[in-house]
């Protein structure tokens, strides 16, 4: 008995070693980073530089020492020695601070600091000698990320022996609760000498006066740049509560070419420049910052307090190294006559939906604002990663299938989730409609006379409200926007309307009747899509036009992309029919059906630059509408082409990777000209279609219960206890039970066990309790072949303790087992203990079939030219 009593307590605490080599990497620091240590005032945090063994680099936590703020709009600042006397670079910033304290965070190069206190009222200023700002944070921005190559040159004859951390705190009622706060940002320093040198270009107003009840007021600076030639590569704006936008530009040979456009109500980040240029010698750098004084009772101006305004534009650059400048400002008014020929989209606010909005140090209850563009706030690790087992069925009870319509053009729903459908009624556009010149034909017949904008429930199906008689000859695109607004377009008309919630005509776009690719005229334009934050729009124009045009809320011309596609394979920013458009709000971005190409191409919504492309060889040579919900799902639909046999189908992707993960087809009839789609935040979806005169829906089907989920940064593969009771039961005949049992049955099998560690438990045990298992039948069967050989009814004495179980196990006991001999007689034995490869890494298994879904690009080959299809 005590032999198997140790024999367990061997078995435990070899489990309870073996289990260190299955913890998550997460749960354990880089052996090179010090753990944080708590400092009497609260904070955590490396107390001194952190080294890394790979190189000679180091990290350096500047933070505040634990303060509490008693009065509101307190500027502090804290100092911090560079730990060397020669030259280093700082190469990486990461921030740690939150917009319910901080209102904002500037980070100094100085060689004396204005005070030798911990920290201090920083009225005086940061530095006693001249500071160069080295990184800006505010409102929760993302992390700065330096070029590779390029680093702020601090220590040696560079000037800078301190660091100097300004913080200025908001609201003084977020300290109601006495909490020390530790507000600050890690930088990381390398000694290895950077080819290209950083530095911030600061255009600043100093004497901006916003009048009380003023719409819009501008703030204009501008400086000539004489220095050598630097490269903006990353922009920042910075306001108080009255800002609406803020723009920079060079000017050169009085062309104004963008460096950056932002709302400071947005989280201040640095952004990076979209479009790279260099600033030379003679160049003019200019800046406006658009405020409105509306809901002022008094005058305001610049100033330091959260009352007050600041108009900055903050630019980070390179220079090579030889030359460099590691700060320079602007604080010169702008020449009216220079600002007269100043972009108009720099006049334009860009609205910020309330949720996204916080006043400045002040109204803690509001929600926290979440940057808008994946390329401007990463996507997090720990984010879900898209079902694949995501699949659409058509609901065959769905009774809309049957209502009387005529060709359906344009699909959408509104903030009800009621279906609106756009048809054409008694019109038909056919080989007749339009001449050769694409002036529509039968304007004799008049515009449709029935309503032709249907807002129907989406399961019963019955008509809630209708609009638009008389009104339209060829209907087409319909988008319905936050406001319950319709956004249509008629190709016959080559217009675009904005229509109210009952119809009501808002703004109209194109000269009815006359087709152009000017600003004042469309060419069959085909769809809109409205950007639920900015509320600016966008017109995919069109069958006779290549383009995109983005306009302002209220219609303004802003600018427009793309061009007729010129060769065999179309390249980034060509169309041939941009037939469908699709906002991507949680990046950003708008993409486009790019019809004849057979692709789908994606933009950044403000500046129109190319991101990706999305084609598939299953898409054939057409792609006709898409639509995209918050998740990361893209569903499509395709069309008959003459170039392939490909079936015509929609399709469900995930968007971040372009896979297609499921595609479905209707049961009832078949897909024909499947027109529009549009989709719900719940995953059901309807497809329109133009020559079936029909609106399907369809509905998820149950969703596999086998998911792919990245978590703590780990992909890992959850299995339900279902899929574990099948396969070990597999044959087994399933036993009668009630609803109730098995409903409880199912209850349980639903709730999924997850390791915080990334590996199943049970997984670590069986791996660990299965040599063992082995070796005591092992043991048992030499025992009794032992047995055998020497008879049944041998007497056996007592052994010793080593003798016992464990003693064989440990090859002590009179004709015992050897381990050491047992392994060493087999193959790929290692002495040294378990082979490595079989037991580290395990919670990353490899799939066999990786790869396999992976997105084929294609190009159809070059046929002679055959007729496209109309609608």
């Amino acid at each position: 008995m005590a032999s198997i009593i140790s024999s367990f307590i061997i078995l435990f605490l070899i489990l309870q070693d073996s289990c260190y080599c299955f913890r998550s990497p997460l749960s354990v620091f880089k052996r090179y980073q010090e753990s944080p240590s708590t400092l009497s005032n609260g904070c955590s945090g490396p107390t001194r530089p952190v080294m890394s063994p790979d190189s000679s680099d180091f990290t350096l936590d500047v933070r505040m020492p634990g303060v509490t703020p008693t009065e509101s709009d307190t500027y502090l600042c804290k100092s911090y020695p560079l730990p060397l006397k020669d030259e280093a670079y700082v190469v990486d910033f990461r921030p740690h601070a939150n917009m319910d304290t901080t209102h904002h965070m500037l980070l100094f190069g100085c060689g004396s600091p204005a005070s030798n206190e911990e920290y201090w009222d920083c009225g005086a200023g940061p530095c006693t000698d001249k500071s160069s700002i080295m990184y800006a944070w505010a409102r929760n921005a993302p992390p700065t990320k330096l070029p590779k190559g390029v680093g702020f040159k601090v220590g040696g004859n560079s000037g800078i022996k301190h660091l100097v951390l300004q913080v200025h705190y908001g609201d003084a009622k977020a300290f109601q609760d006495k909490h020390k706060d530790c507000t600050g940002v890690t930088v990381q320093i390398t000694p290895e000498r950077q080819p290209l040198i950083a530095g911030i270009y600061l255009l600043m107003s100093m004497d901006t006066v916003i009048p009380p009840g003023e719409k819009a007021v501008y703030a204009d600076i501008a400086c000539q740049y004489e220095k050598p030639t630097m490269h903006p590569f990353a922009y920042r704006v910075h306001t108080h509560q009255l800002g609406q936008v803020v723009s920079g530009y060079r000017i050169r040979n009085g062309k104004w070419a963008p460096i950056g456009r932002q709302s400071p109500q947005l989280p201040q980040a640095f952004y990076p420049v979209e479009d790279p240029l260099e600033v030379r010698p003679g160049d003019i750098l200019a800046a406006r910052c658009v405020f409105t004084g509306q809901g002022r009772t008094s005058s305001t101006y610049i100033g330091g307090t959260s009352s007050d305004e600041m108009c900055n534009l903050y630019i980070m650059y390179y220079m090579d190294a030889a030359h460099a400048s590691s700060y320079m400002t602007c604080v010169r008014n702008g020449d009216p006559k220079l600002f007269q020929h100043i972009p108009e989209i720099a006049n334009i606010p860009i609205p910020v939906s309330p949720d996204m909005m916080m006043h400045h140090g002040h109204h803690n209850d509001l929600k926290e604002p979440e940057a808008r563009n994946i390329q401007k706030q990463p996507k997090r690790e720990e984010e879900e990663v898209l079902d694949q087992g995501y699949h659409l069925e058509e609901d065959i009870d769905w009774p809309g299938v049957n209502l009387n319509l005529g060709q359906v053009s344009g699909l959408a729903l509104d903030g009800n989730n009621n279906l609106v459908i756009f048809h054409r009624g008694d019109h038909v556009w056919d080989a007749n409609s339009f001449d050769g010149k694409y002036v529509y034909q039968q304007r004799g017949i008049g515009p449709i006379e029935e309503s032709t904008i249907l807002v129907v429930n989406p399961n019963s199906s019955a008509i809630l409200h209708s609009t638009g008689r008389n009104l339209f000859y060829l209907p087409h695109g319909l988008t319905v926007d936050g406001d319950g607004n319709f956004w249509v377009t008629d190709v016959a008309l080559h217009q675009v309307f904005k229509l109210g919630p009952y119809g009501a005509p808002l703004l109209t776009l194109g000269v009815a009747f006359q087709p152009g690719s000017d600003r004042r005229h469309f060419c069959q334009p085909t769809d809109v899509a409205v950007d639920p934050i900015t509320g600016n729009f966008y017109v995919a124009d069109g069958y006779c036009n290549s383009r995109i045009v983005q306009y302002s809320p209220h219609g303004v011309f802003i600018m427009q992309w793309g061009e007729e596609t010129s060769l065999r394979v179309a390249k980034p920013g060509e169309f041939s029919i941009p037939h469908s458009l699709a906002m991507i709000p949680d990046h950003g971005q708008l993409c486009v059906a790019d019809r004849e190409n057979g692709r789908i191409q994606c933009f950044q919504a403000e500046t129109g630059r190319f991101v990706k492309e999305i084609k598939h060889k299953e898409f054939g040579s057409k792609v006709f509408a898409i639509s995209y919900i918050s998740g990361g799902i893209l569903f499509a639909v395709n069309g008959k082409s003459y170039l392939d046999s490909m079936p015509v189908q929609g399709f469900v992707m995930n968007y971040s990777s372009g896979e297609i993960l499921s595609s479905f087809v209707p049961v009832r009839k078949t897909f024909d000209m499947p027109h529009d789609i549009v989709s719900s935040e719940e995953g059901t979806v309807f497809v329109g279609d133009a020559h079936a005169d029909i609106v399907w829906k369809f509905s998820p089907s149950e969703i596999d219960q086998h998911r792919s989920v990245k978590k703590d940064g780990f992909e890992v593969e959850e299995i339900t206890e279902t899929e574990i009771l099948e396969t070990h039961v597999r044959t087994r005949p399933k036993s009668n039970t009630t609803a109730k049992e098995q409903h409880h049955e199912q209850a349980k099998q639903t709730m999924i066990p997850q390791n915080k560690i990334g590996v199943p438990l049970i997984l670590i045990i069986t791996l660990l309790i299965i040599p063992v298992v082995v070796l005591v039948a092992i043991a048992i069967f030499i025992r009794w072949r032992k047995g055998r050989i020497y008879g049944g009814d041998v007497e056996h004495k007592s052994e010793p303790s080593s003798g016992g179980i464990l003693g064989k196990l440990r090859g002590k006991g009179t004709g015992g087992l050897n381990l050491g001999t047992f392994f060493a007689s087999h193959k790929g034995y290692s002495r040294k203990g378990f082979d490595r490869l079989s037991t580290e890494g395990s919670d990353q298994e490899k799939d066999d079939d990786d790869g396999s879904d992976s997105e084929e690009e294609y190009s159809a080959p070059t046929i002679p030219p055959v007729p496209v299809s109309s609608s």
